[in-house]
């Protein structure tokens, strides 16, 4: 993989929020790999990883069929997941382990929201979440389902309740 396309994807995926993620895990190396890609140097360009991605930092673990990076004015501006489905699991700081999966994951690092879309599964040890549209905003923890036409499905375990 070019080293741009590697130092791209290392600056923007480093940036996931605290709900979900390990504090420490910004602090790890990570390791990407992809049958392909095909980056751009330029202040406005998208570089692209195909086939079979996977990074891994500390606890973060993702796996798509594609990974698109763009960039504005020279700065990350968004990042775009896409698989059969993508799977994004990581251990909070709490030790909880989460799990979502989606046809479609697009973090606009601007706003801080992630848009997961298309058979979305969000699992954590205390319930999970269903629904064709899920809207993460990566600095509150909210999650906002719904709002397309379908309906969303959660599952809320009783605090003493033995984890899934």
């Amino acid at each position: 993989m070019r080293p741009a396309a590697t130092s791209l994807l290392i600056l923007c995926l480093a940036a996931t929020g605290p709900a979900f993620a390990r504090s420490t895990d910004r602090s790890q190396p990570m390791d990407i790999d992809a049958d392909r890609t095909d980056a751009l140097l330029g202040d406005d360009a998208v570089s692209v990883l195909e086939g079979n991605v996977k990074i891994r930092q500390g606890s973060l673990e993702v796996d798509a069929d594609r990974a698109e990076v763009h960039r504005r004015a020279g700065d990350i501006d968004r990042i775009v997941l896409t698989g059969a489905p993508a799977r994004l699991r990581q251990v909070s700081d709490a030790g909880e382990a989460m799990d979502a999966r989606a046809s479609q994951v697009v973090y606009t690092l601007s706003s801080e929201v992630m848009l997961l879309t298309g058979g979305v599964v969000i699992e954590q040890p205390r319930g999970n979440l269903r629904g064709e549209t899920i809207k993460y905003n990566v600095d509150t923890g909210r999650l906002d389902g719904g709002g397309d036409g379908q309906r969303v499905s959660l599952r809320i375990l009783p605090k003493t309740a033995p984890a899934n």
